[in-house]
């Protein structure tokens, strides 16, 4: 089955080559996310139409709804009709944090596939309006940098070395609705999207009755974050390596940096000793109770000034 997407394929080439120059070289295969929703029909269908015969698909069943298995079926007709090569790729997640969970077992699953089937690089749908969305939601929120930051054109695939693209983040979700609708094809429907409940939804109504809003523009916005988020990661790095000392007890860290910089260091040191990340704000109360010279605990950990610096090390063992 032949579609003619021949302006949206030309734009998907530049689009992935910018970020995946490797696609020029040699006849890479790129693997497609696909569930089955708009956004990454939309992606196979112009993934297909500018690299034919170079594209897979999977599709992730992580059981977690009733129509999850007939979707994934969807899929992998649509993808036979067009001569797409396609894998649905069972997972289970266990009760707890779900979303977290869901996400990791979908990436380890698709590195998984990718391996199997020879896969260069991994391509999910990620668009504008939802870098937007998620930065808008971050921004409720009071999040600094790191939660602001929007997630990049490329990156890695958790736990891997495999190039994970989004070459979709210039595109609306407008833009990618009519090339599904043009196609004859009807994408799966989750009713979530439309349920006032959820953040996202109301942030996206709100959005698209805001005619002066420049959803590229906050996207573009999200990317900058996003490199403001590593320059801060790679000072803090720099810093770790020049200031952390390790104790008998501990470790003992002498803040030279910035707050934003000092901060990532003291979150690393408690994520390290106490074995568990911390949030955002615990972090930021006990930094600011260190430089009032006033001791603190976090977690596990008692914290001091020290003339030294700032003294971290497991406390005594509670009773039960």
């Amino acid at each position: 089955m032949q579609l003619s997407f021949a302006a949206e394929a030309e734009r998907f080439v530049s689009d992935l080559t910018r970020i995946w120059p490797e696609s020029t070289k040699g006849e890479p295969l790129l693997g497609l996310a696909v569930s089955g929703g708009p956004d990454s029909l939309a992606l196979l269908l112009i993934a297909h139409a500018a690299l034919p015969g170079r594209v897979a698909a999977a599709t992730v069943d992580h059981g977690l709804r009733p129509e999850s298995a007939a979707e994934a079926a969807e899929v992998a007709r649509i993808c036979a009709l067009l001569g797409v090569p396609h894998a649905t790729l069972e997972v289970r997640v266990e009760e707890g944090n779900i979303q977290a969970q869901a996400r990791d077992a979908r990436y380890a699953a698709m590195a998984a596939w990718m391996e199997r089937e020879s896969l260069s690089a991994l391509a999910t749908a990620h668009h504008a309006d939802d870098q937007a969305e998620t930065l808008v939601m971050r921004l409720n929120r009071a999040s600094g940098v790191s939660g602001l930051a929007g997630v990049r054109e490329r990156g890695l695939v958790p736990a891997t070395r495999l190039p994970l693209l989004r070459p979709l983040l210039g595109w609306r979700r407008a833009a990618l609705a009519s090339v599904v609708a043009a196609s004859g094809f009807t994408a799966a429907d989750d009713p979530s999207n439309r349920n006032p409940a959820y953040d996202r939804v109301r942030v996206r109504q709100a959005l698209a009755d805001a005619a002066w809003v420049d959803v590229p523009a906050w996207s573009q916005a999200a990317s900058n974050l996003a490199d403001a988020d590593a320059a801060l990661d790679w000072a803090a790095a720099r810093e770790w390596a020049e200031q952390v000392v390790k104790e008998p007890m501990g470790l003992v860290y002498r803040p030279q940096a910035p707050r934003a910089v000092a901060l990532r260091v003291v979150a690393r040191i408690v994520e390290q000793l106490d074995g568990q990340a911390a949030r955002g704000q615990a972090v930021a109360r006990l930094f600011d109770a260190l430089v009032a010279r006033q001791p603190a605990s976090i977690g596990d950990l008692v914290v001091r000034p020290m003339p030294s610096g700032w003294s971290f090390m497991k406390g005594p063992k509670r009773r039960s």
